[in-house]
């Protein structure tokens, strides 16, 4: 009994008594790690600057758009027929007006060359309160234009106009001529139309 209480004696001083490292590596090595610890109790990380990156300037021009007032459609009009062709028109808040109408054409001999006719004209008024009015035609001939405000050019003097009425003259007496010869002497058209040709390709013959 005695024993007993003098084991549970020394295990309770035991556990009262401050605790050491254990450590498996000799003595010299712990002494030896010491510093190292130290050290890297001691390290404080330094706290890096970082500097504000400065805006970029933006050169782009400024755009500043500017609100219109919403305008209605009043009238809207079209007809579309089988064959090709259509008639549209239409009229706005603002005093536009506009119509369309268009058919297709056989162009030629041959019945499957077809060209798109269009045809129409549109109104509005200028900001100097000018109402302008635009007719227009585009066929296999181009896109031409008519309106009062389209500048047109000076008149032909008279000089001008004589020799330009002589030179198409002498282009119509040429064709005449040339319609005459080959009736009665086609040979001779037929060599004329090959030196054209070879003119007309940059390959000039010699007289």
């Amino acid at each position: 009994m005695k024993l007993l209480i003098a084991i549970t004696a020394l295990i309770a001083v035991a556990a009262a008594l401050p605790q050491r490292k254990v450590s498996l590596k000799p003595e010299q090595q712990v002494e030896d790690q010491l510093p190292l610890e130290q050290n890297f109790n001691n390290y404080q990380p330094q706290q890096q600057e970082y500097r504000q990156a400065k805006p970029v300037d933006d050169f782009r021009p400024k755009v500043q758009l500017e609100t219109s007032t919403y305008i209605p459609i009043i009238r809207f009009d079209k007809e579309q027929g089988t064959d090709g062709s259509y008639k549209t028109s239409y009229e706005t808040g603002n005093n536009i007006q506009a119509q369309e109408q268009g058919y297709l054409k056989t162009v030629g001999d041959n019945q499957d060359n077809t060209a798109l006719v269009q045809q129409g004209s549109y109104t509005y008024t200028a900001p100097d309160g000018q109402v302008i009015t635009v007719e227009y035609t585009a066929d296999e001939f181009g896109f031409r234009v008519s309106g009062d405000h389209i500048p047109t050019p000076p008149p032909v003097s008279a000089e001008i106009q004589k020799g330009l009425d002589l030179i198409y003259a002498g282009i119509k007496a040429n064709q005449e001529r040339a319609a005459i010869e080959a009736k009665s002497n086609p040979e001779a058209a037929r060599q004329q139309e090959e030196k054209a040709a070879l003119d007309y390709k940059g390959q000039y013959y010699q007289q």
